[in-house]
């Protein structure tokens, strides 16, 4: 997957924004203003992409089992956070569930009505 499509297939999701909160580097897509993708430019343009995505506790242990590309989230909570590098073993269509996986745990803890808000 590339920044492009990354980029385009996260800002598809209902009611998402982008943000620099932290630096000028670090892209972050927020649903009702909660993080559900992290990533860094410099990476992407190092060739060594990857993005931080909220994932279910006992979901995110069986991931890092089986993919060597998903890693206890890097900087964040390590039990509910994955950082997964991009173009290894894990698919475009695989990263493309878990970015979903991410913004639906992100946009299910939103209040009911940010969540009517955004209509989903």
């Amino acid at each position: 997957m590339n920044l492009e499509t990354y980029y385009e297939y996260c800002l598809s999701k209902k009611g998402v924004t982008e943000h620099f909160p932290f630096d000028e580097n670090t892209l972050v897509f927020k649903v009702g203003e909660k993080m559900f993708a992290l990533s860094s430019l410099k990476q992407w343009e190092e060739g060594n992409p990857s993005v931080n995505l909220k994932c279910n506790p006992e979901r995110a242990l069986e991931l890092r089992a089986e993919f060597g590309a998903v890693q206890p989230g890097y900087h964040m909570s390590k039990v509910h956070w994955n950082t997964i590098s991009f173009n290894e073993d894990v698919s475009d269509e695989m990263m493309k569930e878990l970015i979903d996986h991410s913004y639906d745990l992100v946009f299910k803890s939103l209040t009911k009505k940010k969540q009517k808000d955004i209509g989903q």
